[in-house]
């Protein structure tokens, strides 16, 4: 099995697709791949951007449209969301720009927020500078 082969084909991909649902783990591997020559830092870097900005910004929007849906889904969601409903009550503006280093929390966080009201253009713009130093300091 050629691993150059593997990760230069698919790496990118798995990235985006990894840290477009959850993250940290895949943008891990992707910077030890890139330090061992593999994939290059700054694609890694610019792909884990990319895939954490729009996953976020798509849980924002489906919790926005469609929450009473999605909860239907997933009843066991309910725990974790009255939890970021607790955190967002006291530190709203903190809680965007750090809810991706809170683990567990990440993909229902933006769900979360879309459904509680905060604007969509003040969302976008603290989660972009969340989602740039993120993809950074782990990549």
């Amino acid at each position: 099995m050629n691993w150059d082969l593997i990760i230069g084909s698919y790496g990118y991909f798995a990235l985006l697709a990894g840290t477009f649902l959850e993250g940290e783990t895949i943008l891990i591997l992707a910077g030890f791949a890139a330090h061992l020559g593999y994939l290059y830092l700054p694609w890694v870097i610019l792909v884990a951007f990319l895939g954490t900005l729009s996953g976020d910004q798509l849980f924002f929007y489906l919790g926005r449209r469609h929450s009473r849906f999605v909860l239907d889904k997933h009843p066991a969601w309910q725990s974790r969301l009255d939890q970021v409903q607790r955190l967002f009550e006291r530190y709203q503006t903190l809680l965007i720009l750090g809810f991706r280093f809170l683990y567990g929390l990440r993909t229902v966080t933006p769900f979360v927020l879309g459904r509680s009201g905060v604007p969509p253009g003040y969302f976008f713009l603290l989660n972009t500078l969340s989602a740039l130093v993120w993809s950074v300091a782990v990549g």
